[in-house]
């Protein structure tokens, strides 16, 4: 098949085009101008110059394909670079599937999120936003609802990674965040991490999978884990110990809240929210597609340490 895919060059979309080439598809990215270097050095790879916004460079990514893929989502906004979840998780995401829908493309595969049903943020709002325009189109879909994806990072941004340079190498205890006045159970709340190399696993499967379209999969490692046992594997996959104490989220929301609109800033507070609200999964979502995702354990930490 020839699958045209919005947010290739990202974490998850330089793992998925391995994938895809694995199962002999050929791909054709999306890419703005000075990301051509995220691209590997594949085959059968095409990439077309332009960005979410750019309709025509959209149709162009999509011509001739027979499935199309929407990967964008952000953790941050910049208002001023017009990157906003609403811009490239809602409004990006619509215009991928009226072009896909224009063009006769029925397969498309969407990236949303596990957790968003709470629509306590932005993130979570224009994520179900996307999700309820695919539902209402009438392309063959399959969403995805990924807990925190980690694995080795290829130079992006990515969840153990970012933990470790900012809580678990600074000289500061690391933070376990609880709400309310008494820290009965700091850093309590649980996540799904998945690996994702197994995220991409389960979007290649699924075009393999006709019994997926129409489905929401939910994607979460075999184990959930508290954000401190969290920290802890991290800590002691690149051989530390590392203290912790409990962090007030009435006192330190009201900073993040000020600060999160800078990149150095370690957290927002709707970063803060969904933290708290934990991320775990209620159905196996790789089950249909018979894969068995690994654990968050030292072996799979292991790049952290290199």
């Amino acid at each position: 098949m020839k699958i045209g895919i919005i947010g290739g060059t990202g974490f998850v979309g330089s793992y998925l085009l391995d994938a895809l080439a694995v199962y002999g598809h050929s791909t054709r990215v999306l890419v703005r101008p000075g990301s051509e270097d995220k691209l590997p050095a594949l085959a059968d790879l095409e990439s077309v110059t332009g960005d979410i916004s750019d309709e025509a460079a959209v149709r162009t990514c999509f011509e001739g394909c027979d499935a199309a893929v929407y990967l964008i989502g952000i953790l941050r906004e910049q208002p001023s670079r017009g990157i906003t979840f609403d811009a490239m998780q809602r409004r990006g995401a619509e215009r991928a599937m009226a072009v896909a829908e224009e063009l006769g493309i029925k397969r498309f595969l969407l990236m949303s999120a596990n957790g968003i049903d709470a629509a306590a943020t932005p993130y979570q709002t224009t994520k179900l936003a996307a999700e309820e325009a695919l539902k209402a189109s009438a392309l063959d879909w399959t969403i995805f609802r990924p807990s925190v994806i980690f694995g080795p990072p290829r130079g992006r941004m990515e969840f153990c990674t970012q933990l470790k340079e900012e809580l678990i190498d600074s000289p500061m205890p690391a933070p376990l965040f609880y709400e309310g006045w008494l820290p009965t159970d700091a850093g309590g709340f649980e996540l799904g991490p998945v690996h994702v190399e197994d995220v991409a696993a389960a979007f290649a499967k699924s075009l393999e999978t006709p019994e997926t379209i129409g489905q929401t999969l939910e994607l979460c490692g075999p184990d959930a884990w508290s954000w401190k046992e969290i920290l802890s594997g991290i800590a002691a996959a690149t051989g530390k110990k590392k203290l912790m104490l409990p962090a007030p989220v009435m006192f330190i929301g009201p900073v993040a809240s000020v600060m999160g609109r800078f990149e150095w800033f370690p957290v927002t507070r709707d970063q803060l929210t969904m933290l708290l609200g934990g991320n775990t999964c209620v159905e196996d979502g790789f089950a249909p597609l018979g894969i068995t995702p690994r654990p968050l354990d030292p072996d799979s930490l292991a790049y952290l340490a290199e």
